[in-house]
């Protein structure tokens, strides 16, 4: 079935051919589970990491008291570290589409590490709100320990550690009569369709709501954007700057 060739001082394992595809097989069967196991524990390990050693740097460099501050050290520190936020040039972007809408309700679904969350509240009208909802319970604490840093007060913002899902169903309590103006999706992209779709059911978004999907170059950001374009009569896509587009309602109307 197999022989050991000995060249140069080397020992070599020959398989013949036929049996060639088992020894695949068990190859995968028994390595796969525990490389899908340590990319498992390398991935929250690393996401882990990157919350608290950001929340970390920001806190003890930036001036607190002053947004523009607590940005630029984010920026500074995105500079040289891996970093999960948007980064100064689609914060730009972000800026421009608030001032423009002036939303009263903000609904951002990932606060991260809240430099997103402190983009969209320095800019809000004075009785908007900011709904940001964050999964992670670590990253929920370190991103509204940022934001209370800068100044904001709780009636100005809330935080919902829970998934996207749970956020949605559980909206309308925090809504009342109101209805989403500015929607900011940079969770995981195979939600973004799914929580669209729940927005949708529960009539949570204004007649002219804005919608920005993030690493919209993912498959699952690519459903959404499918999805969207087979309905122009209620969606438009307006601009866009590297993966992050924006998205114009033109109707709070029911699933067709």
């Amino acid at each position: 079935m197999e022989k050991i060739d000995r060249l140069s001082g080397m020992s070599l394992l020959v398989v013949s051919l036929p049996l060639l595809p088992a020894v695949i097989m068990m190859t995968v069967r028994f390595c796969s589970p525990l490389l899908a196991l340590c990319h498992r524990v390398y991935a929250g390990k690393h996401r882990k990491v990157c919350v608290t050693s950001t929340h970390a740097y920001v806190f003890s460099n930036c001036t607190h008291g002053q947004a523009q501050s607590v940005l630029m050290t984010f920026d500074l520190y995105s500079n040289t570290h891996p970093s999960l936020n948007i980064g100064p040039k689609k914060g730009e972007f972000l800026d421009d589409i608030v001032k423009r809408e002036a939303p009263l309700r903000v609904l951002e679904l990932g606060m991260h590490c809240g430099y997103a969350s402190v983009r969209i509240l320095r800019l809000l009208p004075p009785s908007g709100k900011l709904l940001t909802v964050e999964m992670d319970p670590l990253t929920a604490d370190k991103g509204e320990e940022i934001i209370l840093v800068v100044g904001f007060k709780n009636p100005q913002f809330q935080v919902l550690t829970c998934s996207s899902a749970e956020a949605i169903s559980a909206l309308s309590s925090y809504l009342g009569d109101s209805r989403l103006d500015l929607v900011l999706m940079d969770h995981d992209p195979e939600h973004y369709l799914p929580d669209l779709l729940a927005l949708q059911r529960g009539k949570l978004l204004s007649s002219s709501c804005v919608l920005l999907i993030n690493r919209a170059v993912t498959a699952g950001a690519k459903h959404l954007l499918e999805y969207v374009r087979d309905r122009p009569q209620s969606y438009s896509i307006a601009t866009h700057i590297e993966g992050l587009i924006e998205l114009q309602c033109h109707t709070a109307g029911d699933i067709k």
